[in-house]
């Protein structure tokens, strides 16, 4: 099978390119680098001839609503655009668990990415996922005002991303299913938890107050809106397992 991967340089999308290569499948990861832009629609037509499967795996570092909505809705246009020229018979987006509980910039645009999908000429398939279990490392690095790192109040049920791009995969392979099944890890986690523990673990001692965002968005992570549904088929590396994987500082 023919697989393209876009975002296949990030966190998931690295992940689908190894898992998708192990099973035997030829891997075309959609970047400048390889002479595809995304975002214009330069190179796509050519990229993605004889593709059987596009994964989309994109992610943008914006928290403005516009700019998010702006980013997905004209990547995820010219994939499908130039995947229905092209003959794909199947696109994968990768979404968010929650992501139409919470109001929240980027989940606005990942929102437009869902509905960009929907409307399009492709069979589809959107998978929600969880957080990542490096989630705490990211927001560590975000939560600081100089020297002092502050832990997010959220609830939270992360996922091994290597569980994620293995579901993607299993996806591409199984045909296009529209609203798959939500994925999440196995057990609910704290946030301020799980920040505090990599912090310890990777040699990051120091104070580090637990705080909450205020807002809509504040409460959504607080109140379990973006924990997943009964329905949702979960994984089975904790985060403590993922951190106990981790080199130590």
């Amino acid at each position: 099978m023919e697989i393209a991967v876009a975002g296949g340089t990030g966190i998931a999308g690295s992940e689908v390119v190894r898992v998708a290569q192990q099973r035997g499948h030829r891997v075309r990861v959609l970047t400048r680098g390889n002479g595809v832009d995304v975002r214009s629609g330069t190179g796509l037509d050519e990229a993605l001839a004889a593709t059987d499967v596009v994964i989309d795996a994109l992610s943008t570092s914006t928290r403005s609503a516009g700019a998010a909505v702006d980013f997905f809705t004209e990547t995820s246009s010219h994939l499908l655009a130039s995947g229905h020229r092209a003959g794909v018979g199947h696109h994968i987006a990768l979404s968010i668990v929650g992501v139409d509980r919470a109001p929240y910039g980027y989940y606005a645009g990942k929102l437009a990415q869902e509905q960009t999908v929907l409307s399009g000429r492709v069979p589809w398939t959107i998978q929600r996922a969880t957080q990542f279990h490096d989630f705490a490392a990211q927001t560590y690095r975000g939560a600081s005002f100089g020297p002092l790192h502050l832990a997010l109040r959220m609830r939270t049920q992360p996922i091994s991303v290597v569980e994620v791009a293995t579901r993607l995969v299993d996806l591409a392979e199984a045909g296009p299913a529209q609203r798959a099944s939500d994925i999440a890890g196995p057990q609910e986690e704290q946030l301020v938890d799980m920040m505090r523990s990599w912090a310890a673990h990777t040699g990051r001692a120091g104070w580090m107050p637990a705080f909450s965002l205020p807002g809509a968005f504040g409460r959504a992570i607080r109140d379990g809106s973006i924990l997943p549904d009964g329905d949702a088929d979960l994984g089975t590396v904790t985060f403590a397992d993922w951190l106990a994987a981790q080199p130590r500082g």
